[in-house]
């Protein structure tokens, strides 16, 4: 059976010769002439030196900054143009929720009550939660773990929780699309990742598009379907990341000191002027690698000195020279580390 062609999306976001800026800077915009488009199923990171204009762009696309020139589509629907919104604050906050980076000042609110401010955009003039609305909260509250943080007042909450929160808001908003300002800034790395495996599986399993503000190079380029990538020329360039990272876009706009980005590792410089010969496999290797050149060695397949790698009752051990046997790394180098200069 032959290879059939994916059939062809229909963007949920079209952007046309978008200009983005500030009335009072008309001559000198952001950006300028921008054709972009979001597609369902999708998780985009916006990406660019700081200062570049990626937080007014999100809300240029979000509705709450007008266009200096150009047309925001939402589905072919003109969401906003330069002259006036063609679809009112409400309409456009049942198909695009946004988390920005603004400061929360009721901190006494728990995260159940700021959870249930993504249904506004659906209630009546009575305010009167439905069991459609308390289904969509439990369902948003459930998909980001925070069923237990619900009668917990915001103060009390960790940055990586709040942010949680603040994300489960934005899903039991059920819009298509979801931009979001630096979702993962100040967290840790267990909380960073947490939080782009979830909006990567929300965009996958709900068919959103999802579009995030993000410095988390290394996780944007494990994670992202797409990447918009803010440089010179008031432009984006767009694109999958493995194609980006191969064709120098990122080396351009972000002049990565001592950082290899094609192999995703710092560079380490060979000061001790002797090479090894490492064999083995696994994930073990890897991390054996580097340790040899974070410590000054170079590896190379003839290389003066050969350490074997074998996995051993489930646990690594290490044979330098077919001799010398070693049971961690660390007693591994202390021994390189008197053998003599080529």
């Amino acid at each position: 059976m032959g290879i059939t062609m994916r059939e062809k999306q229909t963007p949920l976001l079209t952007v046309t010769t978008l200009k983005v800026g500030y009335p009072t800077h008309q001559h000198d915009p952001l950006f300028t002439s921008l054709n972009l488009s979001l597609l369902p199923g999708a998780l985009v990171c916006f990406m660019g030196p700081n200062g570049v204009g990626k937080s007014t762009l999100l809300r240029t696309l979000a509705g709450l900054q007008k266009p200096l020139e150009g047309m925001i589509s939402f589905s072919s629907q003109p969401t906003s143009s330069p002259r006036k919104s063609s679809l009112g604050l409400k309409e456009i906050s049942r198909k695009i929720a946004v988390v920005l980076t603004d400061k929360i000042s009721a901190g006494s609110m728990t995260a159940q009550e700021l959870i249930v401010y993504g249904r506004y955009p659906h209630l009546d003039w009575s305010l009167r939660l439905t069991k459609a609305d308390e289904a969509a909260i439990q369902k948003a509250m459930e998909a980001t773990h925070v069923l237990h943080l619900k009668n917990k007042k915001l103060y009390e909450l960790s940055d990586g929780q709040l942010q949680m929160v603040m994300i489960a808001r934005a899903l039991c908003q059920e819009t298509p699309i979801i931009l979001l300002d630096e979702p993962t800034a100040h967290l840790d790395l267990n909380n960073r990742v947490e939080i782009m495996n979830l909006l990567r599986t929300v965009a996958r399993k709900g068919n959103k598009a999802i579009l995030l503000a993000t410095h988390e190079l290394d996780l944007a380029l494990q994670t992202a379907d797409q990447i918009w990538l803010a440089g010179k020329n008031k432009q984006l360039q767009t694109g999958i990341p493995e194609d980006l990272v191969l064709s120098g876009a990122f080396d351009e706009i972000f002049q990565l000191k001592g950082f290899d980005l094609k192999t995703g590792k710092v560079q380490h410089e060979a000061w001790r002027g002797i090479t090894i010969n490492l064999v083995g496999e696994g994930p073990e290797v890897l991390w054996t690698k580097n340790a040899l050149e974070r410590c000054g060695y170079r590896i190379e397949e003839n290389g003066k000195v050969t350490v074997h790698l074998r996995i051993k009752e489930s646990k690594p051990e290490w044979v330098l020279d077919r001799r010398e046997l070693f049971h961690n790394l660390n007693t591994l180098l202390n021994m390189l580390s008197g053998i003599g200069k080529d």
